[in-house]
């Protein structure tokens, strides 16, 4: 049997559909190639010379602002793909204000998703172990963040104090705990947002061991940092100080004055007379914190202890040492320790010996 001959109509209808066919399958290519490009664009490194260089990003600065300023930079290569893509970013999220760094090379993605997510560049600042807070807030009015200039307020400010309230109900000041360790923050990060750091990590670092070690020793929180503090300004080798604290310990234990010649400096610097030199009227000044008159610990710490004299504090070497000082043939800060006040006086005599010969020598 003949089949009936398509009719036009039929054969309009299945042009209609082979066209329309045709035409998805070309977007579909297109979309594709341009996925393709797109993506190729936008993951390939782009090199630039400003690696290493900071790009601040004012607060409220609109998007296109941004972007010129990138491209203007070189960091963004001038692409539409780029362009939409930045647009789209800046459509569904926030781009955050600081300063940023961008490597070279690095993708367009990239730049764009740092931005997105905020990840601004990173400043580092070091406090060593040993400084007061009157040194830790010279160091912070250095920074170019707020509130710089109040730091030393700060170091006295009742909501920061309240930080530490429940190790040290006494504290009128932050003076001890105040960690010494590197510390990162933006150009956007406050003065008290950094000392509250500083405080956050001498919580991390006195861990609830270490409390429960000072409950062993009879002591309280603020008399272990005190102690540590005295070690930290005494002890030039890690080695010693354990040592150093066991002449402490040992001392306390006799009621003997404690003889510390870093407390008759603090006392100085609280009077506003430290001269950078121990002279007879610091060794006489009526402060509590001149442990050459008043025996026991002075009344709170004198400077920022590290981990090892937190530790040295709590651990004392067992030993029979009553004194020590520095020793004269030796350059390292190393001491010679003593039990009798006999041996102590040779010591410090060769020690006297030692400096006047010294200076002699620099005379020369």
């Amino acid at each position: 049997m003949n089949e009936e001959p398509l009719n036009n109509q039929q054969c309009s209808g299945h042009s209609r559909r082979r066209y329309a066919l045709m035409l998805v399958m070309a977007i579909v290519l297109i979309a594709g190639a341009v996925t393709l490009w797109s993506a190729h664009v936008l993951h390939t490194p782009h090199e630039h010379v400003k690696a290493g260089r900071i790009i601040r990003i004012a607060p409220g600065m609109p998007a296109t602002e941004i972007l010129h300023r990138l491209r203007e930079e070189g960091i963004l290569p001038s692409s539409w793909v780029v362009t939409a893509w930045f647009r789209f970013k800046a459509w569904t999220t926030t781009f955050k204000a600081g300063e940023y760094a961008f490597a070279s090379p690095i993708t367009p993605a990239a730049v764009i998703e740092k931005l997105a997510r905020g990840e601004v560049y990173l400043h580092s600042i070091t406090f060593p172990e040993g400084l007061t807070r009157f040194d830790v807030a010279r160091l912070i009015e250095r920074l170019n963040i707020p509130e710089a200039s109040q730091a030393l307020q700060l170091t006295e400010d009742p909501h920061l104090i309240d930080l530490i309230r429940d190790l040290d109900p006494e504290a009128t000041t932050l003076e001890g705990y105040l960690f010494p360790d590197t510390y990162q923050y933006a150009a956007d990060t406050t003065a008290r947002q950094l000392i509250a750091n500083m405080v956050k990590r001498f919580r991390q670092v006195f861990t609830p061991e270490y409390r429960r070690r000072a409950a062993e020793l009879g002591l309280t929180v603020r008399e272990v940092v005190t102690l540590a503090s005295m070690i930290e300004r005494e002890a030039r080798l890690d080695e010693e100080r354990p040592l150093i604290s066991s002449v402490y310990h040992n001392r306390l234990r006799r009621g003997m004055k404690l003889d510390c010649d870093p407390t008759v400096i603090y006392a100085a610097m609280l009077a506003g007379k430290w001269t950078g030199r121990i002279h007879q009227s610091d060794l006489r000044r009526r402060s509590p914190y001149n442990t050459y008159l008043y025996p026991g610990l002075p009344p709170g710490p004198i400077a920022s202890p590290g981990r090892a004299s937190l530790e040295a504090a709590l651990y004392p070497a067992d030993t029979p040492y009553l004194f020590f000082v520095l020793d004269p043939t030796r350059d390292d800060g190393a001491h010679r320790f003593s039990v009798t006040a006999k041996q102590h006086r040779a010591h410090v005599a060769q020690y006297r010996l030692a400096e006047r010969r010294r200076a002699k020598n620099r005379r020369r």
